[in-house]
């Protein structure tokens, strides 16, 4: 009576590794890494006023919501989220690459 319970949880065991183990690798190519430069964005942390004064007035302002007030600033090729006053997040807009077409 053990020794087919043992070969059940052997077994059960065995399947549960052999799942475990299966992944996909992605792999990007160096050259589209951060292929735009996150250093020009404003950093976590940063003022609105700090903000304005490198990069200017942006083109739109989406009005705080939720709670904590959350508000976001759309530049040309970038938007900042902020907290508050403080930056909490910043995202270069996404260009789609052209195909020539």
């Amino acid at each position: 009576m053990m020794k087919p319970l043992i070969a059940v949880f052997a077994a059960t065991g065995l399947l549960l590794t052999v799942n475990l183990t299966n992944a996909d690798t992605l792999q990007i190519p160096i050259g589209t890494q951060a292929s735009q430069n996150s250093a020009s964005l404003p950093s976590h942390g940063s003022s609105t006023q700090t903000v304005l004064q490198r990069h200017g007035e942006p083109l739109k302002r989406q009005a705080a919501v939720g709670q904590p007030p959350i508000s976001r600033w759309d530049y040309a090729d970038f938007s900042v989220y902020f907290e508050y006053d403080h930056v909490v997040h910043s995202v270069h807009h996404h260009r789609p690459a052209h195909s020539g077409e």
